[in-house]
């Protein structure tokens, strides 16, 4: 896998345009990976499009054209078809996240979603808390999945009960989703989102049933920003140097281009960073006004 000297490296998105301006983690990945690629005379390539099949057809005009030098790849799902199509047009690829490490002929930053996840439960209930609800990201994602599984293990594991209920990243589903958990007979009396956008819009559902934050249920946001730290009461965060992950891929790219030797790193693990947002489970059997 060499060079063919178009000097740019694809980033093809598959999601609506309008969360790229909402959702702090592509963007601060863009500007990691092209603070790196310039200083190789290189430059990013980005195109959002709808849905897998408009992805690989983006990716075979590419190839086409030998329109760019390589392709970061973003959010496997379960039977990927899209490693084989960049396989087939010997685009050098470099693939972010995942839930493993065994894909053939391409680079790889993984990133442990697992063991993230247990850090972030085992948190919770050493708080006190026994019921906690989760809102993932799109189930179809094999990183949700990671995560989908280790939640639910790491709550059974610690003899608390978890429920998840599916996103998809955007304000309204978040907003769907809280009220959704916090609407129930017996609500977690903590929840857990898959980004920040869903995350405050779980805190606005909270204000509007009346409930306190974290005195009547503790929120606790994935990919740490500045909306989660200005956020009132500051959101509790699993948090990702994400722009540093950037700079990470987009060595492993230059690197791969270099070689022609794909090679696997991991992302240091998201870290815990406590704000207001959590605290200890209120009391067993205290009256918490609830109302829509």
């Amino acid at each position: 896998m060499t060079a063919v000297g178009a000097d740019a490296i694809g980033l093809v998105l598959a999601r609506p345009a309008r969360l790229l301006g909402l959702e702090p983690f592509f963007m601060e990945l863009i500007g990691g990976i092209d603070e790196t690629l310039s200083t190789d005379d290189r430059s990013l390539l980005l195109h959002v499009v709808p849905d897998h099949d408009a992805e690989i057809a983006a990716y075979r005009r590419w190839g086409r054209g030998r329109l760019v030098d390589a392709v970061v790849l973003v959010n496997l799902v379960d039977a990927d078809p899209r490693p084989a199509v960049l396989r087939e047009l010997a685009i050098p690829t470099v693939v972010v996240g995942g839930p493993e490490r065994t894909l053939p002929d391409v680079a790889h930053v993984w990133i442990d979603n697992a063991q993230a996840m247990h850090d972030a439960v085992g948190y919770l209930v050493d708080l006190g808390h026994d019921r906690i609800g989760r809102v993932s990201g799109p189930a179809t994602l094999a990183h949700t999945r990671s995560r989908t599984r280790a939640f639910l293990a790491e709550c059974a594991a610690r003899g608390a009960h978890g429920v998840v209920v599916e996103g998809d990243y955007g304000e309204a589903s978040g907003t769907r989703a809280a009220r959704a958990l916090l609407g129930r007979n017996d609500p977690p009396s903590a929840l857990v989102f898959d980004n920040d956008v869903m995350a405050l819009a779980g805190l606005g559902v909270a204000h509007e049933m009346g409930l306190a934050v974290p005195g009547d249920v503790s929120l606790l946001a994935w990919d740490d920003s500045a909306m989660c730290r200005l956020a009132h009461p500051p959101l509790s965060a699993m948090s990702l140097d994400v722009h540093a992950m950037g700079v990470q891929v987009a060595d492993a790219v230059l690197n791969l281009l270099a070689s022609g030797r794909p090679t696997t790193s991991t992302a240091p693990l998201p870290r815990l960073v406590a704000r207001g947002s959590t605290a200890r489970r209120p009391p067993a059997g205290a009256d918490v006004a609830r109302h829509a």
